[in-house]
């Protein structure tokens, strides 16, 4: 039997980086907002995600940083893997992440169990207890896509979830999947002594990436070690004796890749299975997600939909920010409309990192814009070249009528630091002739940054600093010392 009816202003089904962001916002504007989880808490960003994730790679870039010191006249001679301690100092983090995030968390009313819609006002949580308010976020995240290939469920195979568990290193890792997970995990496996292949079905590495920035980073794997498989076309995974092998073909060509362990790692899919949606009148799709529109509001208008379950851009600071946007119509009506110019920035942690903000490329040919483009590598950076850190390069584009700038990319040394600056320069309007007069330290890698823009403005005719005779080319310019 369930218990008698209670009533908020504002009801959040999952307690999330998305769902803990709207819950503070709500209050905030004096929201009555409770919130519903099924547990654990914390959010996947912290318990199975960006945290966790990032503790592991920090190792792993430890190592390979100790590889990499003859190149500055230091000889470490034989480095060593403690993965128990790894993976303990992993937990410790994730532990106390978590129990901060907690803390925030018991300053609401907090319903366990799981969610599932009676009616367009009325969610029940678990056998016990039934909700009802005028206003709802469903913030429920995303899980592991379910294994497609055939076989595999039967031969056996880690996830990201997995992954990130593993006390020991497997002898060799067979990777499917070439996005974000697959490439940041895929390289750590490799880096810890796992003999690793990557299949894809692309040309390159990080498909929805420009060409050049994916294809580089496939060269960079490859010149480490890794052996990317690109137009592979998945056919059936088996057992092959104590290993794990998976058949695939290239252009028409049989072949088959073995390892001890298989890393699937296709992806994730919202979370939106046994919410009851249709009791709702809510419309969505097992992989596409809750369909919104540009204020988070769903096909119910008094339900709104944020972060991973939507389907949109599965990035934490992204959730964040719909849980915020989101907060503010549900309490308040205010209609505003989530601008994703720069909140869809994004970075990928490899080594070398990936960042990117605006438009890119792909998308500025795909919508028809005239665009200026300018690249500088970092092999032709003073500072990159002192660090002996030289793979990769940046990239910026500007508005052909104006010169505002569009978008920038960047794969190489601390990309993930580096992308900011052109997010700050973006979130004012700035043009490339702007951006370029900004003093910049020197050495520094920030610099490198000068140079695209100056590329950019040469070709629009506008008059670069230091040098008005000089004749620079669309990608690279000389370098100051």
């Amino acid at each position: 039997m369930r218990s008698r009816s209670r009533r908020h202003d504002l009801i959040v089904i999952g307690a999330g980086s998305a769902g803990y962001a709207a819950a503070r916002t709500a209050r905030d504007v004096g929201c009555d907002v409770a919130l519903v989880d099924t547990g654990p808490l914390g959010g996947l960003c912290i318990l199975r995600g960006c945290m966790p994730s990032k503790a592991l790679l920090a190792s792993s870039d430890a190592l390979q940083d100790a590889r990499d010191a003859r190149a500055l006249g230091i000889d470490v001679g034989s480095v060593g893997v403690r993965m128990p301690f790894i993976a303990e100092r992993k937990r410790t983090l994730v532990r106390e992440f978590a129990d901060y995030r907690i803390e925030g968390i018991d300053a609401f009313p907090l319903y366990r169990g799981a969610a599932r819609f009676l009616s367009p006002a009325q969610l029940a949580v678990g056998d016990a207890t039934t909700l009802e308010a005028p206003k709802f976020i469903v913030a429920t995240g995303s899980v592991v896509a379910p294994a497609a290939l055939p076989g595999l469920a039967e031969t056996g195979y880690v996830d990201s979830d997995a992954v990130l568990e593993l006390e020991e290193i497997p002898k060799s890792a067979v990777v499917l999947g070439g996005g974000y997970t697959a490439c940041e995990l895929g390289q750590f496996l490799s880096r810890m002594g796992a003999r690793t292949t990557m299949l894809i079905r692309s040309g390159h590495l990080l498909t929805q990436s420009d060409d050049d920035v994916g294809g580089a980073l496939t060269h960079y794997f490859r010149e480490e070690g890794i052996d990317v498989v690109t137009h592979a076309s998945l056919e059936r995974a088996h057992p092959r004796g104590a290993e794990r092998a998976v058949r695939y073909t290239v252009d028409g060509e049989a072949r088959e890749a073995v390892g001890e362990a298989i890393f699937y790692a296709l992806g994730r899919v919202p979370n939106v299975e046994g919410l009851g949606l249709e009791e709702a009148g809510i419309a969505y799709g097992s992989r596409s997600g809750i369909a919104i529109d540009s204020t988070l509001r769903t096909t119910n208008p008094n339900v709104y939909a944020v972060g991973d379950v939507t389907g949109e851009y599965m990035l934490v600071h992204v959730a964040i920010y719909q849980g915020e946007v989101a907060a503010r119509n549900a309490c308040t009506n205010a209609g505003e409309a989530a601008d994703y110019r720069l909140v869809g920035a994004h970075t990928i942690f490899t080594d070398p990192q990936v960042a990117a903000v605006g438009m890119s490329e792909k998308e500025l040919l795909r919508e028809g814009i005239e665009y200026v483009s300018g690249r500088y590598d970092f092999a032709e950076h003073g500072k990159a070249q002192c660090l002996a850190k030289t793979k990769g390069f940046v990239k910026m584009m500007a508005d052909r009528v104006g010169g505002r700038i569009l978008g920038a990319a960047a794969i190489g040394p601390e990309a993930s630091e580096l992308i900011h600056e052109v997010i700050v320069a973006m979130s004012f309007g700035s043009t490339v002739d702007q951006f370029m007069r900004i003093p910049h330290l020197h050495p520094t890698l920030a610099e490198i940054w000068t140079y695209p823009a100056e590329a950019c403005a040469a070709q629009l005719g506008m008059k670069v600093p230091g040098d008005e005779q000089m004749e620079m080319a669309t990608s690279v310019m000389p370098e100051r010392v």
